[in-house]
């Protein structure tokens, strides 16, 4: 049975299991006039089936509060509780799990462990606040089958590094920013030196920067050539992709728990090699299933042998883009240039409107002893990659805020 035939036998007898029930997707489907017993292939779920949207779960979560109604099986049978960062009303949303369902999801980090060489023996620290987001604990406790787990939760940069070299960490999970500061703590600052660490992998997720080039090159040089593995995922579907080690700064989705399909502005199947959102149907996580749902994230299809690549991982987020005079900006785009200056110590990007319309500034804090001249060189690169002129301010240092979990670099300011 190849892949295609085995994504349809799961999702048939997820839609099946989930219209027994009276449920989110039951009431969506009957809203829709859509008999799920009626759609017989993949191609006829693509055309008749819905996009689901984050803002339909939110209204789900307000007409029944506090977990809203996604729910195949009797409420008392989910012991797992995560929530979303935040939503449009800046409220998170919350999201339950049965054992099993959550076992899915645990099946799916051990496969981006395997990817990124992780072994049994493996001591690997978790650099996270351990708060109530579904990627702290599941990839925690995935590791825990195989390898010893060392949590950070609660410490300060200083102290999770003398941890993880008093008990020889060998690999790291963060955010990229945050590799980025425990990397730039290394040494002098924190008296913990690369010699008396042995970290040789880090698995980054959370924002971007794990694909990028300047994100990836500084990572690495800043923990001695560590190898840097990307991943992705969201609390909605659970861990979606991982970087194939033969495909480097490349996002491999996990495509036997997910059905992923990349479409334009119009919701149309966008051709090999091009841009657009990736949409996600869970295939295995039925205790409370999606089924395509728009994630927001903004990919590049690839292609290879048959499994679907993400070409330089999550480009960026849908709702980030911004039109600056005519011309389309990203954030990870203007974050790929600024990280090739290892003399900028942490920056922000403001955008405001001028006479209705958009503009960015980009302000700098410079590492000590480093000459304001960058600025301008910065400025300049800037020009010439985007043909716009973006002015570059310089901050105080340690006036710029830092990060440990998500980085929020880029501020509309209204």
């Amino acid at each position: 049975m190849n892949l295609r035939q085995r994504q349809w036998e799961k999702l048939r007898t997820l839609m099946y299991r989930t219209a027994k029930t009276e449920n989110f997707n039951t009431r969506r489907f009957r809203e829709h006039g859509i008999d799920p017993f009626s759609i017989h292939t993949l191609e006829d779920y693509i055309r008749r089936i819905p996009f689901t949207a984050k803002g339909d779960l939110l209204d789900d979560r307000l007409a029944h509060p506090p977990f809203g109604s996604n729910f195949t099986e009797p409420l008392e049978r989910y012991t797992r509780f995560c929530q979303t960062t935040g939503t449009a009303t800046g409220q998170p949303m919350a999201v339950l799990d049965t054992p099993a369902s959550w076992e899915t999801m645990l099946a799916c980090w051990r496969q981006v462990y395997r990817a990124a060489g992780i072994k049994a023996g493996d001591r690997i620290f978790f650099a996270f606040s351990f708060g109530p987001f579904l990627g702290f604990w599941t990839a925690f406790e995935a590791a825990a089958r195989d390898c010893l787990v060392l949590p950070g939760g609660g410490l300060s940069s200083q102290a999770r590094l003398e941890m993880m070299a008093r008990y020889k960490a060998t690999a790291l999970c963060c955010t990229p920013t945050y590799a980025l500061r425990l990397g730039e703590s290394i040494g002098a600052p924190s008296g913990v030196n690369l010699n008396q660490l042995s970290v040789k992998r880090i698995i980054v997720a959370g924002e971007p920067g794990g694909s990028l080039p300047t994100t990836r090159e500084r990572i690495r040089e800043l923990w001695g050539g560590a190898k840097l593995f990307d991943h992705h995922g969201m609390s909605e579907v659970g861990p979606v992709s991982f970087e194939d080690p033969e495909m480097p700064a490349n996002l491999c989705v996990i495509e036997d728990s997910y059905f992923a399909e990349v479409v334009d502005s119009s919701g149309n199947e966008v051709p090999d090699g091009s841009e657009g959102e990736l949409i996600l149907t869970t295939l295995d996580r039925s205790a409370c299933p999606l089924f395509r749902y728009r994630t927001g994230d903004w990919v590049c299809k690839k292609v290879i042998n048959d499994r679907l690549y993400l070409e330089g991982g999550v480009l960026s987020r849908c709702d980030d883009m911004v039109v600056i005079r005519g011309v389309n900006i990203y954030p990870s785009a203007i974050e790929n240039i600024v990280l090739r200056y290892p003399e900028i110590a942490e920056f922000q990007i403001e955008q405001h409107k001028v006479e209705n319309m958009d503009e960015v500034i980009l302000t700098v804090e410079l590492a000590a002893g480093v000459d304001e001249s960058l600025l301008h060189r910065l400025q300049d690169r800037l020009r010439d990659t985007f043909s716009l002129r973006i002015p570059v301010k310089l901050a105080p240092q340690g006036s710029l805020p830092r990060f440990e979990f998500k980085a929020k670099r880029w501020n509309k300011v209204l």
